[in-house]
Formats: structure tokens, C-alpha cells, sequence
């Protein structure tokens, strides 16, 4: 099995999905994160809201206390 850290640095550069618990979702290419905090840093990222897209962004940050999700 392997470890959530080992997974997450394998998807650096590539698209993820990240679900936050205030009901928003996240699909953009993961450019960085750091390891106490989870915060990430998303590129080209569109935010959905009930699955319809509603905004495109160069570049979010994402505060790990508010991940519910991150899927590779």
C-alpha cells in the first residue's frame, strides 16, 4: 500500500481533483503543496460548483485545512 505523501508527489504536474468542504471543487494540473499543512497550489485550475464549471483560474492556493479530497 502505498503512502498519501508518495501518491500526492507522484501526481506533482499532473491534473487532480480536490473537493473542499465548503462544496467546491478544484480540477487543475497540482504545481506544488508542502508537507505539515497540505496547502496546495494549483495551475490552469477550473472551479466547479455541483459539477457545472463556473470559473477558470492561472493559479490557486488552496488552504489543506479545507481539503475534504484530492484524487489524482
Amino acid at each position: 500500500m502505498e503512502k498519501p505523501l508518495k501518491i500526492l508527489h507522484a501526481s506533482l504536474n499532473n491534473r487532480v481533483i480536490v473537493e473542499l468542504r465548503n462544496g467546491i471543487e478544484y480540477q487543475g494540473t497540482l504545481d506544488g503543496y508542502d508537507v505539515p499543512h497540505m496547502n496546495l497550489i494549483l495551475k490552469n485550475a477550473d472551479e466547479m460548483i455541483n459539477t457545472e464549471k463556473t470559473t477558470k483560474h492561472t493559479t490557486v492556493i488552496v488552504r489543506g485545512d479545507n481539503i475534504i479530497y484530492i484524487s489524482p
